[in-house]
């Protein structure tokens, strides 16, 4: 139980920093380090498509070499990639500071998950992975709290204070790791290829269709700061009010709507209308351009997020 507490502690820590950048970083790379929109939807593009790949070869290193000394060499690393962002000045920089985050972060998230894989029975992780979810969007939410005083003030100084809160989360989160307990490597299968995965059919194309409706992740980080400074009337605070209302929401209702997933036809139930309801907000979000007043405009961008979370908390279940 108490290795558990600690996993989730970790978790909640460095959401913290992560909910501080995702509500403010699209904005600093714009507004001033002078990128355009399209030069960072490009770096990011690129960080993730690599740290795509370079997430199942340290995921493959997580079970060979242990998911604790893994999770906390790229916890170290993802804090260090963080101060990257403090030193880029141009569209190159960008891209390769965006390649080595990604490339932590997915790794990261690998070893983690190998990590509860190994500290928590099977029957328990749906639980414990619902109440992970809480903790991680509870931390966003204190995050975004932070990184809209950041929007607010808007300077560069503010910004960068926020990357640098970032990081320290990051190697906050690791002193709390190193107290839990090792988890023994996975023994190598003779014989068995390492894209085994993929041959079964089914659970690749579910794996796919998943990664299409995790794009509301993006959505709130990248997307909605850049639609709502450029396309609306909306306030450019409102992209912290947001997230804030999305993490909160999560943190209460997702142990709740987890308990209705109790086997794969429920689970493909709850996945259906979460697609469904992820479609609907994205549609409501677009009607937020049509008006040109700012209460209007607040108004159809929260109705959107309202359903957005409640797809996302289906889909997470």
């Amino acid at each position: 139980m108490e290795s558990t507490k600690r996993l989730a502690l970790a978790q909640l820590i460095s959401s913290v920093g992560d909910g501080a950048y995702y509500v403010s970083s699209a904005l600093y790379f714009t507004l001033i380090v002078g990128l355009s929109p399209a030069q960072v939807g490009l770096g990011l593009t690129v960080g993730w498509a690599v740290g795509s790949v370079a997430g199942v070869a340290l995921g493959h290193l997580a079970d060979r070499r242990g998911p604790k000394g893994t999770a906390l060499l790229l916890g170290l690393g993802t804090a260090a990639s963080v101060t990257a962002f403090l030193f880029v000045g141009s569209v190159f920089a960008f891209v390769i500071a965006a390649c080595v985050y990604a490339c932590f972060q997915c790794g990261l998230g690998a070893a983690r998950q190998a990590l509860l894989a190994g500290l928590v029975d099977p029957a328990g992780r749906t639980t414990f992975r619902a109440r992970l979810q809480a903790m991680s969007n509870a931390g966003i939410a204190i995050g975004a709290a932070l990184g809209g005083i950041a929007l607010a003030l808007g300077t560069r100084e503010a910004f960068l204070t926020v990357f640098v809160i970032d990081a320290l989360t990051f190697v906050a989160a690791v002193v709390v790791l190193r107290k839990v307990p090792s988890v023994a490597p996975v023994p190598v299968r003779t014989g068995e290829p390492s894209v085994a995965v993929l041959r079964d059919r089914p659970y690749a194309l579910l794996a796919l269709l998943n990664m299409i409706m995790l794009l509301y992740m993006p959505l709130f980080s990248l997307v909605l700061p850049l639609w709502i400074s450029t396309r609306t009337a909306a306030p450019g605070w409102l992209v912290s009010a947001m997230l804030v209302l999305n993490t909160a929401s999560v943190v209460v209702f997702q142990v709740r709507v987890a308990r209705g997933v109790t086997g794969l036809r429920s689970a493909s139930r709850y996945a259906r209308y979460a697609g469904l309801l992820l479609f609907f907000s994205c549609l409501i979000f677009s009607f937020s351009a049509m008006s040109s007043s700012a209460w209007t405009a607040a108004l159809v961008l929260l109705a959107g997020a309202a359903l957005q979370v409640v797809g996302e908390t289906a889909q997470a279940a």
